[in-house]
């Protein structure tokens, strides 16, 4: 672990930390407060991913579907118009519409085969992006001068790695360099996640073999065939299912290759002294189960 003590952390003079947990536990609310105070250098992994990865796939995307009105189309031949994606930290649409969800056309949703193809091109986006994480410590030091650096990750980092294998490729280069955090969530703050999520279901990116057994399991249990699957019902009912799947896959990759904070003491971070406090009072416990496991 990159800090070995309380005492390290405190004193070092390059803070450097990974945080991690489902979508809509503060990972980013947290990021952007560490930004603000002018010392801390915010790493977005999905906002890395919709715009060095997948920026030309997204834009690609929306003139695929200005070409189906004369209008636009005419514009676009001649070069009149311009049609691109305007990422940002706090609007990460573009990504997730370009990600979309499967099922009837009608509603908005997918052929299945298009979104297992969009799946495939996420997850190796994502999987380039943590790597590149590294990189971006230097390159905020070397050229902007930020003494601290906080890579703020998507919910979906736990499909793409082996918490179990010593020599996994992310964990590794992530661990090296930074250290990992764990935003663990109560049965409470999962039952909230559930709440806002059916309210208002967005796009998720999963491991193929969980995608495929979600899929077929639905089309069986509701009888209906591909093309006339509702794209919202269909997230909505596997969400849950995601919440159980990456659980213990986030639990495992705090035990072997971090700490895990609170999500309520995570709330409670005003400024970044508040953060440093709380991650040196994590750091402890998480040396106390490393030398058990040695």
């Amino acid at each position: 672990m990159l800090y070995d003590s309380a005492d390290s952390w405190r004193r070092a003079a390059h803070k450097r930390v990974v945080l991690f947990a489902m979508s809509g536990l503060g990972k980013s609310h947290v990021s952007k407060l560490l930004r603000k105070s002018g010392e801390w250098f915010h790493y977005s992994i999905d906002y890395r991913i919709g715009t060095r990865y997948m920026g030309e796939l997204i834009a690609d995307n929306a003139k695929r579907e200005a070409m189906k009105v004369p209008f636009l189309r005419d514009l676009l031949m001649s070069d009149s118009i311009y049609i691109g994606s305007n990422i940002t930290f706090d609007n990460l649409s573009p990504l997730s519409a370009y990600l979309g969800k499967p099922g009837d056309p009608a509603k908005g949703g997918l052929p299945i085969d298009e979104y297992r193809r969009r799946q495939a091109q996420f997850e190796q986006a994502e999987r380039a992006a943590l790597l590149d994480t590294e990189h971006f410590i230097g390159r905020a030091q070397d050229l902007y001068g930020y003494p601290h650096f906080v890579c703020d990750t998507g919910g979906s980092i736990c499909e793409w790695v082996n918490p179990e294998d010593d020599n996994d490729p992310i964990l590794t280069a992530l661990s090296r360099s930074a250290l990992m955090v764990w935003i663990k969530g109560s049965d409470a703050h999962t039952r909230e996640l559930v709440r806002r999520f059916d309210e208002a279901p967005k796009p998720m990116a999963y491991r193929p073999d969980f995608l495929t057994r979600t899929w077929t399991d639905y089309l069986d249990q509701h009888g209906c065939p591909e093309a006339e699957v509702d794209p919202d019902d269909f997230i909505r009912w596997t969400y849950a299912q995601a919440l159980a799947h990456r659980q213990p896959l986030y639990q495992a990759m705090a035990r072997r290759w971090g700490i895990t904070v609170d999500a309520s003491d995570m709330a409670a971070v005003r400024d970044q002294a508040d953060f440093a406090e709380i991650i040196a009072r994590a750091l402890p416990a998480a040396r106390s189960q490393a030398k058990a496991r040695a």
